[in-house]
């Protein structure tokens, strides 16, 4: 959608009030310096008429030594102010760069889980770092313009009018044509633009998932058809660039006509008269130049536009970014748990939850009772990984309510709540860092001791003499230099580090090998010691010391109590237990 002009006003202020406004002092020095840069050639093409009328034609010796003095003195000027000007813009543009990465960045971690579904990582990242670069980058090209080439126009005007200002109006009499044309590259400009950027996206998102998934390609031997698709994406990218770089080069271009057509006639009108005395062969070349470098600077002031048009639209992409909201927030004005390390139940009351339209929680309500060990079985669908981020507040039930110590959790802050759970996955998250770092996350409080401690309980310590630099061995990308077994125990170590009161297992052993399987399940004992645990579980046999196992079926709780109960029922926990231990 193209933003009317009262939007992209706003858009503009606001990247002046909230990034380019605290580097005032920086901009106005280079504004200065890029004015002397640009009023330089003006002053080279006065010096013309005096080289050509004093020292060539004339044959004035005594003028050779200043005119020469001045041509050099202006070229010294333009080059100092030149780099002093280029340094400091380059310095802002960097840093309005850095500083709305890193604001598009904290912005977005507070987006719901809902919200990065639908904007996958390849978008994202190309958002963060592409939009970013070209709209922060867009106004270091437009206070050149401003600073430099309005200053150069209207100093080489100012020279051209002086010598003939009928010679000056000849030149320019095509200029208003260009009016129009420019207005309607504007706009494809734009549009092209915009879907350059969409395209861009589309390309780093392909190959995030290429290079996430390379086992997988790997596996199926799908390399050539991977790479094919990444070969369409680039295609689509080049495609969209080269409509846009149509419009940019389509600007210089008709800016080069409206100049040939009025050198054309300057010339045919300048020639008569030079030929019949009026103006001197000096005067005309002087006029030459300034009106010859008119057209350097206004092909810039042309490229502008095509530029702005570009900028505008990843400004529009920023824009959309930020204006997204989390619906899932603290309260404006949270309750406070009594006691945190004397928690009593969780509970769900009536809790419903569907996805897209298709519900996933029907009036799901049980509780798991403090300090003791609840287990969700059910099939594939039934709700038991929803329950845990209805739990987390990854997303808001529609209808009813969860207790935690008897305190509804939509009242608690999302990071008192959050701070209330540790979390082991099947799949553990491992960042691209440090096997220290990833237990630890940044926390720099933590004694040797306590450390050691931890490390032992969850296992690590039995796997750390066989890495190249013990704690320090870098993970890898997704914890690629791990084992399952070993991620799993760093998962776990992470969790007791954390220690927080209510802990939730979902599916941690399940992919892991006997021996694997055995360590981890010992240090799963040890961290759900004193702790509310929830266990999602489909192989049974690791939940039958479970103090309740709650059964699950097309979210709703269909029966609950203890497996001996529930077998002698013979329920659906008892068809789910004899499939797999008769059947399997």
């Amino acid at each position: 959608m193209t933003a009317e002009p009262a939007e992209k006003r706003a858009m503009l202020a606001w990247l002046w009030r909230s990034y380019l406004s605290k580097r005032k002092g920086s901009m106005a020095l280079a504004f200065v310096l890029m004015a002397c840069e640009g009023s330089m050639l003006g002053a080279l093409s006065y010096m013309i008429e005096p080289m050509f009328d004093r020292v060539f034609i004339a044959g004035d010796r005594g003028a050779v030594i200043w005119v020469a003095a001045g041509v050099m003195g202006v070229f010294l000027v333009r080059a100092l102010s030149a780099f002093g000007s280029r340094l400091l813009i380059k310095n802002v543009g960097l840093r309005v760069s850095a500083a709305l990465q890193g604001d598009m960045v904290r912005h977005i971690l507070t987006l719901d889980s809902a919200w990065f579904q639908v904007n996958p990582p390849g978008t994202l990242i190309e958002r963060v770092k592409g939009d970013t670069g070209v709209a922060a980058n867009m106004w270091a090209v437009g206070f050149s313009a401003l600073g430099r080439d309005i200053v150069a126009l209207l100093s080489l005007l100012a020279v051209a009018i002086s010598i003939d200002w009928v010679w000056t109006l000849v030149a320019v009499a095509g200029a208003p044509v260009l009016v129009g044309p420019i207005l309607l590259l504007q706009r494809w400009i734009r549009r092209s633009a915009r879907a350059a950027r969409v395209a861009a996206a589309g390309v780093v998102t392909r190959l995030d998932e290429s290079f996430h998934g390379i086992d997988t390609i790997k596996l199926n031997a799908i390399e050539r058809r991977e790479s094919g698709r990444v070969d369409d994406s680039i295609e689509g990218l080049v495609k969209q660039e080269m409509r846009a770089e149509v419009g940019m080069a389509g600007i210089p271009g008709l800016t080069d006509v409206v100049a040939g057509v009025g050198f054309f006639g300057v010339l045919i009108y300048g020639g008569y008269q030079i030929i019949d005395g009026a103006k001197t062969v000096g005067e005309f070349m002087s006029f030459f130049t300034a009106m010859a470098l008119v057209f350097d600077p206004l092909r810039r002031l042309g490229n502008l536009s095509g530029a702005w048009q570009a900028a505008l639209a990843s400004l529009e992409r920023i824009d959309a970014v930020f204006e997204a909201r989390p619906t899932i927030a603290s309260p404006a004005r949270p309750a406070k748990l009594e006691n945190r390390a004397e928690l009593a139940d969780v509970k769900l009351e009536g809790v419903t939850f569907a996805y897209a339209g298709n519900p996933a929680l029907r009036g799901a309500a049980f509780t798991a009772e403090a300090g003791k060990t609840t287990a969700l079985v059910g099939a594939s669908g039934a709700g038991k990984s929803t329950v845990f981020r209805m739990l987390t507040r990854l997303a808001n039930p529609r209808s009813g309510r969860i207790l935690v110590g008897g305190v509804d959790a939509a009242t608690l802050a999302l990071e008192e709540l959050r701070s209330l759970f540790s979390v082991v996955t099947q799949d553990a998250q491992m960042f691209d860092d440090t096997v220290r770092d990833n237990i630890l996350f940044g926390r720099e409080d933590v004694a040797d001791a306590r450390l050691e401690e931890v490390l032992r309980a969850a296992h690590v310590a039995d796997f750390l003499p066989r890495l190249s630099c013990g704690l320090d061995t870098q993970a890898g990308p997704r914890g690629s230099a791990l084992s399952g077994g070993q991620r799993q125990r760093v998962a776990i170590a992470r969790a007791l580090m954390r220690d927080a009161p209510i802990l939730l297992l979902d599916e941690a052993t399940s992919s892991l090998d006997s021996q694997s399987e055995r360590l981890v399940q010992e240090a799963l004992e040890r961290l759900s010691e004193g702790r509310t645990t929830l266990v999602i579980a489909h192989r049974l046999a690791t939940i039958r010391e479970a103090h309740k196992i709650v059964v699950m079926d097309q979210g709703q709780v269909v029966d609950e109590g203890s497996h001996a109960e529930l077998i002698s029922r013979g329920g659906l926990y008892a068809e789910l237990h004899r499939l797999q231990f008769e059947g399997g």
